[in-house]
């Protein structure tokens, strides 16, 4: 019998506002729920008492969007925010070319969202209209990526233990998992975005390419690396790593390239 597979999948930044009050539990909900309160503390006390060049700093957004971001904080932290589950939540290039729509809730609760408000989700799960970086230093807590590491890194290893996880996260959201830890309880295959040789891709076509990517894997297990092929985004095997390389496009060779396949 195939092993059940998951998906990790960073947040967007672009998301749709709105939702409601009904209350659903979401997978994670009890496992973090006191250092989800520590997070939404530190926030209430940057609102009360941090200026606003902090304010902005912190939430990494300016304008109107900045004003959007403090109401819908502050809403967070009296906890009478809007609803929405995250494949509704999340509007970016990632999560548009994933479609989350036509997949079935069995298949978006295999995607795993690391967030830096929530710490885990999976893509059914109810979260409120935010913004919150994994990059950003949140006083008194620090770094949110380091502050998530050792509470949700022993969560994940027990809910996908036994499983295959593709990890399709880039480096903001892959440094809040001790993935040396999640490779004890599963079959870990880390993806890379790359052109020339290294450089990491980043943008719209690489944010598309991998919402496609996620999409097959979903739909078709862990076999959709092998014959992978969407828009000149296509997989060959280099010396026993699988890798996924396009054609020439504006003067340069991207690829996607696969680690730790057994």
């Amino acid at each position: 019998m195939p092993r059940r597979l998951f998906v990790l999948l960073p947040p967007s930044e672009g998301k749709e506002s709105g939702g409601s009050r009904a209350t659903k539990i979401g997978t994670f909900d009890a496992e973090l729920e006191a250092p989800r309160k520590e997070v939404l503390a530190a926030l209430g006390e940057l609102l009360d008492r941090g200026n606003a060049s902090d304010i902005e700093k912190t939430l990494r957004v300016h304008g109107a969007l900045l004003e959007r971001a403090i109401a819908s904080t502050r809403a967070l932290t009296e906890q009478r925010a809007l609803l929405l589950p995250a494949w509704r939540r999340y509007s970016g290039v990632v999560w548009g070319h994933l479609e989350p729509a036509t997949l079935s809730s069995a298949q978006r609760r295999r995607i795993l969202v690391p967030s830096g408000l929530y710490g885990l989700t999976t893509a059914q799960d109810p979260i409120g209209d935010y913004r919150m970086k994994m990059n950003v230093v949140l006083s008194p807590l620090g770094g949110l990526a380091t502050y998530w590491r050792p509470r949700v890194t022993p969560v994940l290893v027990s809910h996908v233990a036994g499983s295959v996880v593709v990890n399709l996260l880039p480096t903001e959201h892959a440094t809040a998992l001790d993935l040396t830890q999640l490779r004890t309880s599963c079959q870990l295959v880390s993806v890379r975005f790359v052109v020339d040789g290294d450089e990491v891709v980043a943008g719209h076509e690489a944010k598309a390419v991998k919402g496609i990517l996620a999409r097959q894997l979903l739909d078709r297990g862990l076999g959709a690396l092998d014959t992978f092929d969407w828009q000149g985004w296509r997989t060959d095997v280099d010396a026993g790593t699988s890798r996924t390389v396009a054609p020439r496009v504006k003067a340069r060779e991207a690829a996607i390239t696969f680690y730790g396949r057994t």
